[in-house]
């Protein structure tokens, strides 16, 4: 699956200025995560188990 099919969303948390926020797309198998600046660039991918030990080691602050 290429980049421009998937659908990519920013975090509630995202200000409204555009500064430091990145943009995931969840799939199956993965999850997809860019610089909302600079979508050109490419995109960092994880595995989902990888992705929710992240969150869950960013959560605790």
């Amino acid at each position: 699956m290429s980049t421009t099919e998937l659908t990519w969303f920013k975090s509630s948390y995202s200000g409204s200025q555009g500064d430091s926020c990145i943009e995931v797309a969840v799939t199956q198998q993965a999850v997809h995560v860019r610089d909302s600046k600079d979508v050109t660039r490419p995109d960092f991918t994880v595995g989902r188990v990888g992705w929710a030990n992240f969150v869950r080691y960013a959560a605790r602050g």
